[in-house]
C-alpha cells in the first residue's frame, strides 16, 4: 500500500484531502502493535527507531520509483504518530493483563 502508484481518484465518496496521512497513520499503528507483540523485549527506543527507519525507507522508495508518489515529511510524521499509538495500545494491554511477556 505504501508503494502503490499515486493515482488518486477524487470521484469516490471516501476520498478526502488527508486520506493519505490517515492511511500512513493506520498502517504504522497496526504495524507497531504487531511488531511489539512479536518482539516484546525490545525497548521503546529500538522499537521506534526500527519502524521509523522503515517509514523513511518507504518514503525514499516512493520518491525513487517515480510512480506518481513523492517523499513527504508529513507522511513520516504520520508514521511516527502511528508507531507511538501502536506502542501505547500495547502498553495499555500489558497493564490490563490482556497479554503477558514470556
Amino acid at each position: 500500500m505504501l508503494l502503490k502508484p499515486g493515482e488518486e481518484n477524487h470521484e469516490y465518496w471516501f476520498m478526502f484531502s488527508g486520506l493519505d496521512k490517515l492511511i500512513h497513520f493506520s498502517i504504522f499503528a497496526a504495524l507497531g502493535l504487531l511488531f511489539i507483540l512479536s518482539f516484546p523485549r525490545f525497548t521503546f527506543f529500538y522499537f521506534f527507531m526500527i519502524l521509523l527507519s522503515y517509514g523513511f525507507f518507504t518514503e525514499i522508495l516512493q520518491d525513487e520509483m517515480k510512480l506518481g508518489r513523492g517523499m513527504e515529511a508529513m507522511d513520516v510524521v504520520s508514521d511516527a504518530i502511528g508507531i507511538t499509538i501502536g506502542y501505547i495500545i500495547y502498553y495499555i494491554m500489558r497493564k490490563q493483563n490482556l497479554i503477558k511477556i514470556p
